[in-house]
């Protein structure tokens, strides 16, 4: 029988929660940066997405603190919340619409990623109505064909470049590309991707311009050394998710825990069914915990009758299907009581559910699972052990 000692009485008793560990993040970036470090290179850590559902100013200070030297995001708005948030390092901007304005970016020193000659003339437009030099990252495609500039058009783009940054108006501050397969190491597409970007780097330098170089996204830098250069760019490995579990162990701590707590028990006798379509019906007498979260709050109904839940020391299993609102526990004879701590998913220390497991189970990628967390009745608690937050 559980220790009722060790319930919530003293805790809050959580709806949805997602608890952001930002030690966790810093311990993470700090290993990150150490392997970028040993080859000479610098970080960026990636805080797209709101930081991957882990919020942006949150996993940006963290980073900082804990040895990256920039960050980087999709959007435009992303980059400006940053420095209205109080973020004043270098932050690189990629994605872009024909409606996006880049005056406030450029007076902002947000540094822009050109792919066309097309982008690359408003960045100029922008820097010259500003009255500013904007600092610009070259994008060539090497094979992911995303963004980025297809090869025969690179002299091009890398000649106009060069007459903008001789005329004062941009600064190119890199070439860059991204990996389309790092994350299975040994596929032959990441050597045949570093030589293109090789070729098109001695393209920008035979321009006349002096960029550094930055490829390695999170799995590069676990398992490519040689393709760090002079910048890397961890994403989810920063968030303790690792790319590459299947090349050794990479000491990455998950920093998202997804909790709730009981809001009603009871048992229930044999023959009795669970949950809409009476998918699962007991075969003896169980107890009951209802979890007040769904398919709302980020909880795959595809999940119905295939997850667990951390509850009252142990895994339990989700019985019947996953409903908008609420799911329902199966305690068999333990007793759990109103407001005991439900981990839906964490770090897996304990044994509780990962979101790595969630993925694993869908079929998908833990990047989709952490990203589609934070919803608008999902609260984010920080827990900074050096802020003193607990």
């Amino acid at each position: 029988m559980w220790d009722h000692g060790r319930a919530m009485s003293n805790q809050h008793a959580y709806r949805a929660d997602l608890r952001i560990d930002v030690d966790a993040l810093r311990h993470n970036v700090g290993v990150l940066a150490g392997r970028a470090g040993a080859s000479g290179a610098r970080t960026m850590v990636i805080v797209k997405s709101d930081g991957y559902g882990h919020g942006a100013l949150t996993v940006a200070r963290a980073a900082l603190q804990a040895g990256a030297d920039q960050l980087g995001v999709a959007s435009l708005g992303e980059a400006l919340q940053l420095r209205e948030g109080g973020i004043t390092a270098p932050v690189l901007c990629w994605l872009f619409t024909e409606a996006d304005e880049f005056g406030p970016a450029v007076a902002a020193d947000i540094e822009l990623s050109a792919s066309s000659q097309s982008t690359l003339e408003r960045i100029v437009a922008a820097a010259a109505a500003q009255d500013r030099v904007a600092r610009v990252h070259l994008k060539i495609d090497t094979g992911l064909a995303r963004s980025g500039c297809p090869a025969e058009l690179w002299p091009a783009l890398v000649e106009a470049a060069a007459k903008a940054e001789a005329d004062g108006r941009i600064r190119v501050e890199a070439v860059w590309s991204h990996l389309a397969c790092a994350d299975e190491p040994g596929h032959p597409s990441i050597d045949r991707q570093a030589e293109r970007f090789q070729r098109a780097h001695e393209q920008a330098r035979a321009a006349g311009l002096d960029p550094i170089r930055h490829l390695a996204n999170s799995a590069a830098v676990l398992t490519r050394p040689d393709l760090h250069f002079e910048l890397v760019r961890p994403g989810i490995a920063a968030y303790g998710l690792d790319p590459v579990p299947q090349a050794g162990d990479h000491d990455l701590r998950p920093a998202m825990t997804f909790r709730s707590s009981v809001s009603l028990t009871k048992r229930v006798p044999a023959g009795e069914s669970v949950s809409y379509g009476h998918s699962w019906t007991a075969s003896e007498a169980t107890n009951l915990a209802l979890v007040p979260v769904g398919y709302a709050d980020g909880v795959p109904r595809s999940l119905s009758g295939r997850m667990d839940v951390w509850l009252a020391g142990k895994r339990r299993p989700v019985r019947g299907r996953v409903c908008m609102d609420q799911l329902v526990v199966d305690c068999g004879d333990d007793e759990v009581v109103e407001g005991d701590e439900v981990i839906v998913f964490g770090s897996g220390d304990r044994g509780e559910p990962t979101a790595a497991e969630w993925a694993d189970e869908l079929g998908t990628i833990h990047y989709e699972i952490v990203t589609g967390m934070y919803r608008p009745r999902v609260t984010r608690t920080v827990v900074d052990s050096e802020a003193g937050t607990p």
